[in-house]
């Protein structure tokens, strides 16, 4: 029951803060959902550095592990959202912004959990 009032209580709270960073940032572009991506990017990266801790002489315990990756940045970040925009601007035939948006999307986010995880080898 503890763990899933953790997952519960971080999942709340990131989603939150996913929701206010979205809402101020993806304005700026019509063609590219800043928000969503600085989210799922700065996600990866913290996720990145939250799996290597842990893996790390149990530098975090498995209830911190929880509370932060699958609760907090499990609701700040977002694979629907970013499935949902890359769909919108395949509907306004985007092509282009799509493939861009989505490409950078993933690579980006998967250098960022590289990243993370080489970070918190420094730690």
């Amino acid at each position: 029951m503890k763990q899933f009032l953790l997952v519960f209580l971080g999942g709340g709270f990131g989603s939150m803060l996913r929701f206010l960073i979205s809402k101020n940032l993806n304005p700026y572009f019509s063609n590219f959902f800043l928000g969503t991506f600085l989210v799922n990017i700065v996600g990866c990266l913290l996720i990145g550095i939250i799996f290597g801790l842990s893996f790390k002489n149990n530098v975090l315990t498995q209830n911190q592990t929880l509370l932060l990756s699958t609760g907090f940045f499990g609701g700040f970040t977002t694979f629907s959202t970013f499935a949902f925009e890359g769909h919108s601007l395949l509907m306004d035939s985007s092509i282009l912004y799509f493939s861009f948006y989505t490409l950078l999307s993933i690579v980006v986010g998967i250098l960022a959990i590289s990243f993370g995880l080489w970070l918190s080898k420094l730690l």
